[in-house]
């Protein structure tokens, strides 16, 4: 494999990437559409949704609708050549070079990250630590076989430098696992699993340098072949511990017992019974500025249906009355679409300690759209509630199509009647991608494909529209490399239902490796100098 970047090209600042009947607004700095009606491809009408905003509790489910989605394939420029980005540059990160360095030092593989937030999404430093945790896996497995045996690592750096002044890495010390050993795994009635695991979740800052580390707890039960015994169990879960921080670097105490919080229920949310390969991890929680003091959850989920007989309706579909592009029920669930029923999962915390929490019906669905709804979280702006989710270019539903990446939806509350953003087809920041071909895999990109098609996953938005994100594969099937470590951070715009790339942002769009600043300290009270 090369580390040659000749092919590999930066999209054109403040338009498409390739010519073609579709035109983006030239982007200035401020978020704004990204092409008008009548230069979009032919194809159906968005579903129209309210933003209205109802109780949390209430038993309303906004809808990703298939109407929506198909707005992806409408944005693609017909004709953009090979190894060309088909999508607006607006809604496109810009291209990650080949030549990048590795956070870690060679260390671990890196890739789902976050930082220490409050209830608000507030980053902190600690004792003018920053902290950041991430999925981390020893370089001496394949990178793709990394996921049975993720653990929690984190790693720290100085608060408040420049990222220009940083070292090129992003200047991150990895601090080692959280966890000791056999800690994670005793939650489990059944201790026959073959492989024991932690995936990605959220951590919450409290009074006393307290920290609340909510998780995705794994076991998988697997013969030697690598195939299921029985489903794999994964429980939403808890573990506190306390950071401690000075000069000199960063370490904690406790982390020594794990509580299991949730499992999938078969009512709202998927399970193994129902579906071997369901969905039910990346717990995220926050306070709800319409209700103070009341602490919530979203997560990633699959809808409740049995996998072999689910189905989906003229509400999952969402065309408008008469529309000439739209399909019919039967057609869509003949069509396997039914596969894919991903959803964004709600819960509420029952106590002040946050260890007893109940499932609240689903605050968005995907069904016959795609299959992962992964890592949710919210981000409140101007009085509306932004809800983002990453999903796969390879997990959408037959007849949907569109680039990895974040995708965004706006309404009036966390339970809303949520409009996709950008035109209603969510797309927030994809990665560079030509719908005109087809994708690969990551470890065998496509020779059409732009080289950028999997450059960054597993998107974290921040406060003020940063998004960090790791590397995946940066090439096509020729000559490519793989990632396991983060990317620069990047940043996005955001103007009601509206959202742009802020390519004045670092260099052409891309800020620091690996950047994801502070903005408040536990101990000052204050923002990060």
């Amino acid at each position: 494999m090369s580390t040659s970047i000749g092919r590999i090209r930066r999209p054109l600042i403040g338009g498409m990437v390739a010519a073609g009947a579709l035109v983006a607004t030239l982007f200035t700095g401020t978020a704004g559409a990204v092409a008008a009606p009548e230069d979009l491809q032919p194809g159906p009408e968005p579903t129209l949704h309210t933003q209205e905003a109802y109780a949390p509790e209430d038993d309303f489910t906004a809808k990703w609708t298939r109407a929506d989605a198909r707005q992806l394939k409408r944005l693609s420029d017909p004709a953009a050549p090979s190894r060309e980005n088909s999508m607006p540059a607006a809604l496109t990160m810009p291209t990650v070079p080949q030549d990048f360095p590795d956070m870690s030092n060679g260390e671990v593989w890196v890739w789902d990250t976050w930082p220490l937030t409050d209830e608000a999404g507030n980053q902190y430093s600690v004792n003018g630590q920053e902290i950041i945790f991430s999925l981390v896996a020893d370089r001496s497995l394949g990178f793709d076989d990394r996921h049975v045996f993720a653990k929690i690592g984190y790693f720290f750096r100085p608060a408040g430098v420049p990222a220009d002044e940083r070292p090129e890495n992003g200047g991150w010390t990895y601090g080692g696992l959280v966890f000791d050993e056999g800690v994670t795994g005793q939650i489990f009635e059944d201790q026959s699993y073959s492989h024991q695991t932690q995936w990605s979740g959220s951590a919450r800052i409290m009074k006393g340098g307290e920290i609340k580390l909510f998780f995705t707890d794994v076991a998988f039960y697997r013969d030697a072949a690598g195939n299921n015994i029985k489903p794999y169990d994964p429980r939403i879960a808890l573990s506190v511990g306390h950071v401690h921080a000075n000069k000199n670097g960063v370490k904690f105490t406790g982390f020594d017992k794990v509580t299991s919080l949730l499992e999938a229920d078969g009512t709202y949310y998927q399970t193994g019974e129902q579906n071997e390969f369901f969905n039910f991890r990346d717990p995220f929680t926050f306070e709800d500025p319409n209700h103070p003091g009341e602490t919530y959850m979203v997560f990633e989920g699959n809808s409740a249906m049995p996998r072999e007989s689910a189905q989906c309706t003229e509400e999952d579909l969402g065309y408008r009355e008469g529309d000439p592009y739209a399909e019919s029920v039967d057609a869509v669930n003949a069509s396997g679409a039914t596969y894919q029923i991903g959803n964004i999962g709600l819960a509420k915390a029952k106590n002040d300690d946050l260890t007893e929490w109940e499932f609240l019906p689903p605050i968005l669905s995907a069904n016959c759209v795609t299959d992962q709804t992964e890592r949710p979280q919210f981000v409140f702006q101007d009085g509306k509630a932004y809800l983002f989710t990453i999903s796969h270019r390879g997990t959408f539903a037959n007849g949907i199509d569109g680039p990895e990446g974040v995708y965004g939806f706006v309404g009036d509350g966390i339970r809303s009647d949520f409009q996709p953003l950008n035109g209603g087809s969510g797309l927030a920041l994809g990665n560079p991608t030509n719908l005109n071909f087809a994708g690969g895999q990551p470890f065998a990109p496509d020779y059409n494909q732009h080289p950028g098609h999997f450059q960054a996953y597993s998107h974290y938005v921040m406060p003020g529209g940063l998004v960090q994100s790791f590397i995946d594969t940066i090439g096509t099937h020729d000559d490519f490399v793989r990632g396991g470590t983060l990317a620069p951070t990047v940043k996005i715009d955001l103007d009601g239902a509206d959202s742009a790339v802020d390519y004045t942002y670092g260099n052409g769009g891309l800020g620091g490796w690996a950047d994801i600043p502070a903005n408040l300290d536990v101990n000052s009270g204050g923002k990060v100098q």
